[in-house]
């Protein structure tokens, strides 16, 4: 079994892209709600502060703040992830292997992460967040994506209301697919 490799800063910020089983599907944005539930509910529990985020159809992009002396960000995003999976009905494809552990094949079984390491890291990486549907084309402005945080981003000052709306940000990273 592969011994992976994490980042663990107690109260630091991740960088996070976790992605549908199903890349062609279109789940997350279809029960965005029940999304927002499944977050909501993990956060009473065991809290964390969205930074900024993104929900495309099949995969979503966040930054997060844990608490001081908390980095176990794992732990969130498998209540995140059983909670969303919980309310779908059953009739996914499933592998074999996720069979035989009982398992849903809603959701990918990892997730990828980065830790923030300065303000232009965390500048860069929200940037990407906020322009990832216009780059994946599910629209030609950012402002006309309806589930992302751009929105409060904008109403806070940080941003124009037309940014993005042009040519694509800079920034140090790649998304993995």
């Amino acid at each position: 079994m592969p011994n992976y490799r994490r980042a663990r800063v107690p109260g630091a910020s991740y960088f996070f892209t976790v992605n549908l089983a199903d890349r062609t599907s279109r789940l997350l944005v279809e029960q965005v709600e029940r999304l927002r539930e499944a977050f909501r509910e993990t956060r009473r529990e065991l809290p964390f502060r969205i930074e900024a985020i993104v929900v495309l159809p099949d995969h979503l992009h966040c930054i997060w703040t844990l608490p001081p002396g908390d980095a176990d960000f794992s732990v969130r995003w498998r209540h995140i992830k059983m909670r969303f999976s919980r309310g779908i009905a059953r009739g996914e494809s499933i592998s074999p292997s996720r069979a035989a552990k009982g398992e849903r094949g809603i959701w990918q079984r990892r997730f990828w992460e980065h830790l923030i390491r300065d303000d232009a890291d965390y500048e860069a990486h929200v940037n990407y967040i906020h322009y990832n549907p216009v780059k994946h084309g599910h629209v030609e402005r950012v402002a006309a994506w309806p589930y992302s945080s751009f929105h409060r981003f904008t109403q806070q000052g940080f941003y124009p209301a037309d940014w993005g709306g042009g040519m694509e940000p800079r920034g140090r990273f790649r998304e993995r697919n």
